[in-house]
């Protein structure tokens, strides 16, 4: 297993699905883990399942990102008590479904704000710390849309593409100190989210859940959906040391299932 012994790394939408996944991940491989989210009392649960080897120091921090501005005031306090953090793991809900031409520009700029403006905020806190250690991953959890728009899913479509593009561009400009910047893709997974997903589908089609997520299988070669600690074993393996090379990538975690290269 790799090691991530006194790494300091902040996971996002850390309490269910692959957030959390990937929270245990890191922190089985000696990492310290900050949790973040908007419900503090998923927060303490999923910070006591987090495993620990006597000589970590998990913590959490509540935000709500559909409100940028108290996350930008929660992590610069946070920062300026001599916090440093070497990995960030950007990964947020996506928004409802449905097609582009039905979405609201409210829907667009909240999403806009959730994902992008958000994983600014944190990036641009977080880097000068990276940068003093010597050691900086960041990894942002989007979608394989960057690669192939999704049906009805219109407004993620659009902002994952923009979060695609700015992490390139932040890769081009942080590469030079060491930092990394990779974006991983998961297909289906057996998320909260799939979950919604595929209920929204059903009330809409009449086709039952289980049905639903079937055909949501066969779409991959593999004939399954995800765990959410698949994707979590591909966002520790760039989160590492043998991962230092690897910059400004789309990593697609889909069983195969996205048709481009």
């Amino acid at each position: 297993m790799f090691s991530l012994k006194n790494k300091n790394a902040i996971i996002c939408g850390s309490t269910q699905g692959i957030g959390k996944a990937t929270a245990i991940k890191l922190a089985e491989m000696g990492s310290n883990v900050i949790l973040i989210a908007r419900s503090e009392d998923k927060l303490l649960t999923a910070l006591k399942e987090l495993p620990n080897d006597g000589s970590q120091n998990h913590q959490y921090l509540v935000a709500d990102f559909s409100k940028p501005n108290e996350l930008k005031e929660i992590i610069t306090e946070f920062v300026a008590k001599g916090n440093k953090v070497n990995i960030l793991v950007n990964n947020t809900g996506g928004p409802k479904g449905g097609p582009i031409k039905d979405a609201t520009t409210d829907e667009f700029i909240n999403t806009f704000n959730q994902h992008l403006i958000c994983n600014h905020i944190l990036v641009q806190a977080l880097y000068p710390g990276m940068i003093e250690t010597g050691y900086g991953r960041i990894i942002n959890v989007i979608s394989t849309s960057v690669k192939q728009p999704l049906p009805n899913l219109g407004v993620s479509n659009t902002i994952r593409g923009a979060v695609a593009s700015w992490s390139k561009t932040l890769a081009n400009e942080l590469g030079e100190y060491g930092i990394t910047v990779n974006n991983v893709l998961p297909g289906a997974t057996n998320t909260i989210r799939l979950q919604g997903i595929a209920e929204a589908k059903s009330e809409k089609t009449g086709e039952t859940v289980s049905d639903i997520f079937e055909e949501m299988a066969m779409e991959s070669p593999m004939k399954r959906i995800a765990q959410p600690e698949e994707v979590a074993a591909a966002i520790a393996f760039l989160a590492s040391p043998d991962a230092s090379y690897i910059n400004g990538i789309n990593l697609p975690v889909d069983g195969g299932r996205t048709k481009s290269l």
